[in-house]
This record gives C-alpha cells, sequence and structure tokens, in this order.
C-alpha cells in the first residue's frame, strides 16, 4: 500500500486523483500546511524541500521502499507503475509530457501566485494582482486553443489532463469565468464528471 502524504491543494490532488484512477491501494497522511506540518523532522526526512505532496511506495522499482516528492515525478513514476495514464506511443508520450512540463512551469506557478495576490496577501498590491492575472488569462488562452482540436491535452487522457485539472478547479479563486474559454470548460466539465477525479479532489476530506 502506498503511504500519500497530502494536504487539500491543487499539487495534492494531483495524486490522489491519479491513484484514484489507477485504483491502487493507498493510505493518507494529512499534511497540514497551514499548521507548518510540511516542517516536521519526520516529514523532511521524507520530503527534503517541506512541500506536498510525497509518497513512499513499499514496492519500489527495485523491490525496495521508494520515497518521491514533486507531484509531476510522481505522476510519472505512477503511470511507469502501472502501465496507464501516459500514452505507449513514443509521440503521444512526448506530447503527454509536454503538456504535464506547461502545468508544472506554467500553471501552477501562475495560478499560485494569483492565488496569493487576490487571498493571502495582507495588503492590496496592484501590480502583482495585475502581472499574474494577466498571466493566467494567457494560459487559458493556451489551454483553450490546444482544447479547440482536441480532446486532451495530449491525445487521450492522461497525466496531463490530472496534472491540469486541480489547479483550473479553483477558477473561481483566480477570479476567471470559464465561459470566455469554451474549449476549456468542454474539458473541465467532462473531466469532473470523472469518478475517480471526484473522489481525489476530496482527499484528504475537507471539515466541514
Amino acid at each position: 500500500m502506498i503511504d500519500l502524504y497530502t494536504w487539500t491543494t491543487p499539487n495534492g490532488r494531483k495524486v490522489s486523483i491519479m491513484l484514484e484512477e489507477l485504483e491502487l491501494p493507498y493510505r493518507v497522511h494529512p499534511v497540514d500546511i497551514g499548521k507548518g506540518d510540511q516542517y516536521r523532522a519526520d516529514y523532511v526526512r521524507i520530503n527534503p524541500n517541506s512541500k506536498i505532496p510525497s509518497i513512499v511506495d513499499p514496492d519500489g522499482p527495485d523491490g525496495k521502499p521508494l520515497e518521491m516528492m514533486e507531484s509531476g515525478a510522481i505522476l510519472i513514476y505512477l503511470a511507469g507503475k502501472s502501465g496507464k495514464l501516459l500514452p505507449a506511443s513514443v509521440r503521444g508520450r512526448y506530447e503527454a509530457l509536454e503538456w504535464l512540463m506547461f502545468q508544472m512551469g506554467g500553471v501552477g506557478p501562475f495560478f499560485g501566485q494569483v492565488h496569493h495576490f487576490l487571498r493571502a496577501a495582507k495588503e492590496p498590491v496592484p501590480y502583482a494582482i495585475e502581472r499574474y492575472t494577466k498571466e493566467t488569462r494567457r494560459l487559458y488562452g493556451v489551454l483553450n486553443a490546444r482544447l479547440q482540436d482536441h480532446e486532451h491535452l495530449a491525445d487521450e487522457y492522461s497525466i496531463a489532463d490530472i496534472a491540469t485539472y486541480p489547479w483550473v478547479a479553483r477558477y473561481e479563486w483566480h477570479k476567471t469565468n470559464l465561459a470566455d474559454f469554451p474549449h476549456v470548460k468542454r474539458w473541465f466539465d467532462a473531466i469532473s464528471a470523472r469518478p475517480a477525479v471526484q473522489r481525489g479532489m476530496n482527499v484528504p476530506p475537507v471539515a466541514k
């Protein structure tokens, strides 16, 4: 059974969605980043960068336990372990990895900055809000153009979609109207309907 160390963030939900899609057994260890749990010595031994998510797979590729950090790397590892959610063709594989990197280098960092300056900054910073909001809309435009003639970010449902979806799911946080990006909305609605995605988005469960 894989141990998943996570919290209720887009990066954390990437991995819980992936595990649900693969139907791999896993055990959840909540790491409350609001309370600083990510800096506990026992967690830093697993993730030296003090971020979530992390996994520990007792059945690593060499038969020994494997500890992993970085959500994108974890998705690639789980796809390799299962032989699923990464296209088999060379071209398809690299397309999926290309769009995974687009999420890791663009969507995640810039959407995250918008979230910070709109929701967490102690005082408004107009320059930062304008800069990151403008870039967020540009990235939505890139996604919309890609999805205009593709059902998914790669030629089939893959880790690229799984990585990007939880960030788009917070569109209200970055004050984006999905109706402005109809192809993104079509994609978003389709993925939202997947039972595994619904389960993965509730890990760890949010207290009511």
